[in-house]
C-alpha cells in the first residue's frame, strides 16, 4: 500500500550508531549517522569540516539539537539504554520521574564533560559514580523481550552497551534541556508523539543487520544505516503505530515507562 508524503508524521529518519570511547571531544569512528529523508535511501551525515575526521558525541548531541529544533518532524533512533532497570530505582529510592532519573545520573556521571572518560568515573577519579553502581545481572524488561540484549551495567564485554549508556545518557539530557517541548523522549514523556514533533527513541540494530546488505559499510556505518532504514521503512508502510504501541499488559507498561522500551520490540 502506497502513503502520500503529507500524511505521514515523520520525513526525516535518523539512525546512529552510537560509542562510548574516550572522551565527549574525541574523534571516534564509532559514531555514525545516517538520514533517509522523505523516500530516499539512507545516506551518511559527515561531521563539519574541521581537523576532526569522524563525529565526538558532543557534535553528535549539537548536531541532533540544530536538527531538530527547526525543519519537519524527524524520527530518531540511538542505540543506547536510555534508562536503568527497576531495580535501580528501587535500591536507590529514585522517584519513578525520568527527567529526575537523567538530573540524579548526572550529578553522579558527569562523563559529558570535557576530558571525561567514562572509566575514569568507575574508577573513582571524577565524578561519584561509587554512589549508583548497578548490577551487570540487572536487566530491564525490553532487554529480556530483545533476547540477546545485554544488561546496562554489563561492561567490559563484547557487545556491550554499558558504555555507551553510560557515556550517551548526560546528552539526552542536553537534548531536552535544549529542545523542550520540541521532542518527545519515547515512551517516557508518553506512547504517541504530539503532532508535530520530533520522537527520539531507544534502537537496537541487531534486530534487523542481516535485513539489509551491507554493501562494503563498515560494521558501524551499517548499524547506523538500517536504524534509519527501518525506521523509514516501517513509517512508510504504516506498522510504525504497531511498535509505538507494543504488547504489554498494564504493569509492564507502568514499567516500560521507568525502564524505557526498545523501539522494535513488541
Amino acid at each position: 500500500m502506497a502513503y502520500e508524503q503529507a500524511s505521514l508524521p515523520f520525513s526525516r529518519f535518523i539512525g546512529t550508531d552510537y560509542s562510548g570511547a574516550q572522551t565527549p571531544t574525541s574523534s571516534l569512528p564509532g559514531l555514525r549517522i545516517y538520514l533517509a529523508e522523505g523516500a530516499d535511501p539512507p545516506a551518511e551525515v559527515l561531521p563539519p569540516p574541521g581537523r576532526r575526521k569522524h563525529w565526538t558525541r558532543r557534535g553528535v548531541a549539537e548536531w541532533l539539537a540544530c536538527q531538530l529544533r527547526d525543519g519537519p518532524p524527524a524520527l530518531v533512533g540511538i542505540d543506547h539504554g536510555f534508562s536503568f532497570p527497576l531495580q535501580y530505582f528501587q535500591k536507590y529510592n529514585l522517584p519513578s520521574d525520568w527527567p529526575a532519573f537523567l538530573d540524579d545520573f548526572h550529578h553522579h556521571w558527569p562523563t559529558d564533560e570535557d576530558a571525561t572518560y567514562v572509566d575514569f568515573v568507575r574508577e573513582g577519579r571524577c565524578g561519584n559514580g561509587a554512589a549508583r553502581v548497578g548490577n551487570p545481572r540487572w536487566r530491564r524488561l525490553c532487554d529480556i523481550r530483545a533476547g540477546a540484549a545485554k544488561s546496562v551495567f554489563h561492561f567490559d564485554v563484547q557487545g556491550s552497551v554499558a558504555k555507551s549508556t553510560h557515556a550517551g545518557l548526560p546528552w539526552l539530557r542536553y537534548l531536552r534541556r535544549q529542545l523542550g517541548a520540541r521532542i518527545h523522549f519515547w515512551p517516557f514523556d508518553g506512547w504517541d508523539a504530539p503532532p508535530d514533533h520530533s520522537l527520539i527513541a531507544e534502537v537496537y540494530p541487531s534486530l534487523w543487520r542481516a535485513n539489509w546488505p551491507s554493501n562494503g559499510r563498515t560494521p558501524d556505518q551499517h548499524d547506523a544505516y538500517v536504524v534509519a532504514a527501518w525506521l523509514q521503512q516501517v513509517a512508510r508502510n504504516g506498522a510504525l503505530d504497531d511498535f509505538l504501541h507494543p504488547a504489554l499488559t498494564p504493569e509492564e507498561r507502568a514499567v516500560a515507562e521507568i525502564e524505557g522500551w526498545i523501539l522494535g520490540v513488541k
